[in-house]
């Protein structure tokens, strides 16, 4: 019996009028709204089975004797309710995992506008959100206030702040606030009164996202797993801790972190991993994962390997991309970090996507993209400060000895699979705590329960986490209509003659988009100052 059945799953929304997506001749599909909890009932034929048991004959006869008919009774009972159970349980269809993070983008900045121009009911932006620029949160007058608005660039000069500190003010309002409720009322006075933190994107500036969220899932409750920057976050994502780190203390990092994690849960189990990655493996800040034994076998150049593991069918269970984190020369970044042009990552999704979907493996695959922390950008909703367990009762350093009991702000994630109903869209989970929520720790907790590892949780965190598991059982077989390709995509930065000529062959596309009108902008200019040879 496989380890996980099925259950209630987190709340969950789909597109109004969203078809649903093909399943076996003659099923009934489920309805697209809110999904519901499955209602408990008795192992099918278990009752007609008892009334059968306890008939003792026709009358006059003598009946037998009870002894001898208990034990076939409660050998029948447990049967029966085995089979019942089994029939509601299957194995994951899931059997291999690609992670892709991203760098320093919140929720609201990335897919704040979904709802209102794609109609994705996710929790976003209503263009009535704002922030004080002055010193008193309580001037709340027009002139006072910077608000959202959709003209974000997909070049931000500045990188916000996004440290611990910088958390503390933008949630709450100032740094002395700490023990209130968050407001989420900081981002513009901690960014100086930039009025950048609060412009958010359009989804036709994001072409991968704007096509992968609707076709496939969106959280729209999954939290950063600390309030603060990078590196804590990251390595949160596979090992439910950052072992008290709340920044990057260049001595740790170097050294390296020893907790366990979720490559050594698979280790245990025999499953593979492997890393791809373009500049430098992030990973490699976990100390264990600098053993001889994985450097050869576990460690890839994704130029070189991931397309080919992907063609070849032979990706193993967990994949992590890890995208350029520098600007070099002919090789701009794609990890979406201020001040990185976003188009590079989203050409990177695309990629990523469309080596998948040409995969033998595609029927079994998960693709997750998200990001490591907000990045300093505004979100709307409250970061959750209840019940938020300590992974390893590891405080921080002074002044704030941060005891890991609240989480960051939102970040965006999407997830695609074959498995995944067209439009769904993942609030709030069901469990396993009446306080659980999707965070970074909710990779590991899942990967648990859909690889059936044997190892225990690796805290107190991932124990805690909300999981996704049940959003691949809604449907009886996977989907055929998912896309089999995406939009080109034209960063700012590519060569001039590599742009000329592939917009030829995507003279189908709309030219009126504004990343189209960004693009052509900077052409102009480029053309102006440079020699084409």
């Amino acid at each position: 019996m496989h380890p996980w059945p099925l259950k209630p799953g987190a709340e969950t929304r789909r597109v109004p009028g969203a078809s649903p997506c093909p399943s076996r001749p003659g099923s009934i599909p489920r309805a697209l709204a809110r999904a519901r909890p499955h209602e408990t009932q008795p192992p099918r034929g278990t009752t007609s089975r008892r009334a059968r048991a306890m008939a003792t004959g026709s009358p006059g006869r003598r009946a037998p004797r009870p002894r001898p008919l208990l034990l076939p009774f409660l050998l029948l009972l447990i049967v029966f309710a085995g089979s019942g159970e089994a029939s509601a349980a299957r194995p994951s269809p899931i059997k291999n995992v690609v992670v892709l993070a991203l760098e320093n983008r919140s929720f609201d900045h990335m897919l704040g506008w979904t709802r209102r121009l794609l109609g994705l009911p996710v929790d976003g932006l209503t263009g009535a959100e704002c922030n004080p620029n002055s010193p008193s949160a309580a001037n709340s007058s027009a002139a006072a206030s910077i608000c959202v608005s959709a003209d974000a660039d997909l070049v931000v000069p500045d990188d916000p702040g996004h440290s611990f500190e910088d958390v503390l003010e933008q949630v709450f309002g100032n740094i002395s606030a700490a023990a209130a409720r968050p407001s989420m009322s900081g981002f513009v006075r901690s960014a100086l009164l930039s009025s950048a933190v609060m412009r958010a994107f359009r989804p036709s500036l994001l072409p991968a996202f704007s096509a992968l969220a609707p076709a496939f899932a969106v959280f729209d409750r999954w939290f950063s797993s600390i309030p603060g920057p990078t590196q804590p976050n990251r390595l949160f994502l596979y090992s439910a801790t950052s072992r008290g780190a709340v920044a990057h203390d260049k001595l740790d990092l170097l050294l390296g972190y020893p907790q366990r994690t979720v490559f050594d849960s698979l280790a245990a189990d025999g499953r593979d991993f492997a890393v791809y990655f373009k500049t430098i493996p992030t990973v490699l800040f976990y100390r264990r994962l600098r053993a001889l034994r994985y450097a050869a076998r576990s460690f890839h150049r994704y130029d070189a390997a991931f397309k080919d593991h992907a063609r070849r069918g032979v990706l193993p269970a967990l994949s992590v991309i890890e995208p350029r984190y520098f600007d070099l020369t002919g090789t701009p970044a794609d990890d979406d970090h201020p001040a990185h042009d976003v188009a590079n990552g989203q050409r990177l999704v695309k990629d990523v996507y469309e080596a998948l979907r040409a995969s033998p493996q595609w029927n079994q695959t998960l693709l997750i993209v998200t990001y490591d922390e907000h990045g300093g950008f505004y979100d709307h909703v409250a970061t959750p400060t209840a019940g938020v367990p300590s992974p390893d009762g590891i405080r921080g350093p002074p002044p704030f000895f941060f005891k890991f009991d609240r989480l960051g702000v939102r970040v965006p994630t999407i997830m695609v699979s074959p498995w995944i109903k067209r439009g769904t869209v993942v609030g709030r989970p069901a469990g396993p705590t009446d306080t659980s929520e999707f965070e970074h720790s909710s990779i590991p907790a899942t990967l648990k329960k859909i690889l059936n590892l044997s190892s225990d949780f690796l805290t107190k965190r991932d124990a805690w986490a909300g999981t996704f598991e049940h959003i691949f059982t809604e449907l009886d077989e996977p989907r055929t209509d998912c896309p089999g390709s995406l939009q080109p995509i034209f960063p700012l930065n590519l060569p001039i003659m590599f742009i000329i000529s592939n917009s030829i062959s995507a003279s189908r596309f709309d030219r009126r988009d504004e990343h189209n009108a960004q693009l052509n902008r900077r052409t102009q200019s480029i053309r102006s100052i440079q020699t084409i040879t």
